[in-house]
């Protein structure tokens, strides 16, 4: 499944469940077109029986672990929220099925990428580039199996087309880096 080495999840956690990891702004506010599709989509994932696992805070990260949660009502699924304690921004929120608290972010990231077999990247700041950049060259060096990443939104055309003008275009990545990348 996975080359990384076991986190320290809780032991009633199937690790082999499907997982889809939602990456995305914590400044998304609910009246906001992107929280809705967020929203929506996971509760697809969830009525599909696939768990969400998220940064567990505000924005993007609540849309999807309240919409999975409403979906998933009668099923057998769970919806993480892997909390980063930080001063601004990141208060738990209350649609978590499953919440882990984290210090560091390094210990967040392993963490995402140990639990989850695809990842959907909404549009997102710092944060969510790190956590697209991390996934993908995790991929690339085959320290995790290689997994889809799905850029949702019209934010990531504009930063593949950079990719593949620049970093790609000087040989400094492969084009084969490009193949678990998928715009949605």
């Amino acid at each position: 499944r996975k080359v990384m080495k076991k986190a320290k999840t809780p032991k009633h956690i199937d690790v082999g469940h499907f997982r889809v990891a939602i990456f995305g702004s914590a400044r998304i506010k609910p009246n906001d077109p992107r929280y809705k599709q967020i929203e929506s989509l996971a509760m697809m994932i969830a009525k599909e029986g696939i768990d969400v696992v998220t940064g567990g805070g505000p924005g993007i990260m609540e849309a999807a672990n309240k919409g999975h949660q409403e979906g998933g009502k009668g099923k057998k699924v769970h919806s993480f929220g892997l909390n980063i304690k930080i001063s601004k921004e990141q208060m738990a929120n209350k649609h978590l099925d499953i919440k882990k608290d984290f210090k560091r972010f390094s210990g967040r990231l392993d963490h995402f990428m140990y639990l989850s077999n695809a990842v959907v990247v909404a549009p997102g700041g710092i944060g969510t580039m790190l956590e697209l950049l991390y996934t993908w060259q995790l991929v690339q060096v085959k320290h995790i199996c290689s997994i889809p990443i799905i850029l949702l939104g019209p934010l990531w055309p504009d930063f593949i087309k950079w990719v593949e003008k620049w970093p790609l275009k000087k040989g400094l990545i492969s084009p084969e880096d490009m193949h678990t990348i998928f715009l949605a």
